[in-house]
């Protein structure tokens, strides 16, 4: 199995901003892996918050290839269990080669990836479009460039109950509200009563991720539900949220990939947790891989390829919020 890697400075529509920072291109690392006739594909992206560049994912990726390129025709989840200990530093470098090698497989298999799994995709829920912080009119022209069943708004501003007041004046479409962090316990219990009444289905990680005594306080006290996302990155994580947030975004690059997503995702129902998989402004390539989770979810946030100005792949469409699957076996993807 041949490894190859390509490096991309993915272009936005908008300059992107969230509580933490903003930006006007993504870097990203995508991972083909050549068996043959058959070639997966797999991305991660860069993100500073976590410490990861596209170089040190290719750096992780090429100190061990020829332990990659070893491999051939064994199950996806024993590839994943091979490479944890040798990637376990860098989880995205990891995510970006389970998504390669469950894509290949599949693709071998003579399969869409759903269908190994035997999920069944007529129930998927739909996804949100993200708005991110930015001037009321802006953002306004956002929602009004691109009308969707369900936005997800990004906050974290001294003003954040006006945004909202002024946003929902423009659309009747579900609101689900990530501060990324920016809350404290008081400002986010005071801002799920108002939210509330302004057609706000859930807050996510309004707190530090760290803070497990605020969680605590938020799951018993706040009338929205309160998803986790910067503090459940991990499979280990689950456990340490439950009864600290009523469900859990998982994101792939950050847990991994594919494989432990998987386990994550059940393990959460099993705690009568909500389930999402949330994105991190890939391609379609990353974007085609979440859509074959779909029948696992109650909530997802998929629309990083629809922030781009221009992509490098073909896999998966989204039509006002409905993910159509490609054509193609495997995760549906082939590059540009």
């Amino acid at each position: 199995m041949e490894v190859i890697l390509r490096a991309f400075n993915l272009k936005l529509k908008h300059t992107f901003s969230i509580y933490r920072e903003s930006y006007n291109e993504q870097p990203t690392l995508i991972v083909e892996l050549k068996d043959g006739d058959f070639s997966g594909f797999g991305e991660a992206t860069s993100n500073p918050y976590y410490n990861i560049t596209v170089q040190k994912m290719i750096d992780t990726i090429t100190e061990t290839q020829p332990l990659i390129e070893s491999f051939s025709n064994v199950l996806p989840e024993t590839f994943w269990q091979q490479m944890y200990p040798h990637l376990k530093h860098n989880m995205f470098a990891l995510c970006a080669l389970d998504l390669a090698y469950n894509d290949l497989y599949a693709k071998q298999k003579g399969k869409k990836l759903y269908e190994l799994w035997g999920y069944n995709v007529s129930n998927n829920p739909l996804t949100n479009y993200t708005i991110g912080i930015d001037t009321v009119e802006k953002m306004v022209s956002k929602m009004k460039e691109l009308p969707w069943p369900i936005y997800k708004i990004k906050l974290g501003t001294k003003e954040d109950i006006k945004i909202v007041t002024e946003l929902r004046k423009h659309t009747n479409a579900i609101f689900r509200i990530d501060a990324n962090c920016g809350w404290t316990v008081d400002e986010t219990i005071k801002n799920a009563q108002a939210l509330r009444e302004l057609g706000v289905e859930f807050l996510e990680q309004p707190l530090k991720a760290d803070d497990w005594d605020g969680h605590k306080e938020l799951y018993q006290k706040s009338v929205l539900p309160v998803i986790a996302d910067e503090s459940c990155q991990i499979e280990a994580d689950v456990a340490k949220c439950y009864n600290h947030f009523h469900g859990i975004n998982v994101k792939l690059v950050k847990c991994g990939g594919l494989t432990p997503a998987r386990r994550m995702l059940v393990h959460a129902k099993e705690l009568n947790m909500k389930t999402m998989v949330g994105c991190m402004t890939e391609s379609s390539v990353g974007i085609s891989a979440i859509a074959h989770v779909l029948p696992l979810l109650d909530y997802v946030d998929m629309d990083g390829a629809l922030l781009l100005s221009e992509d490098i792949a073909n896999g998966v469409t989204i039509k006002n919020g409905v993910v159509h699957y490609s054509n193609l076996n495997g995760t549906g993807v082939s590059l540009i």
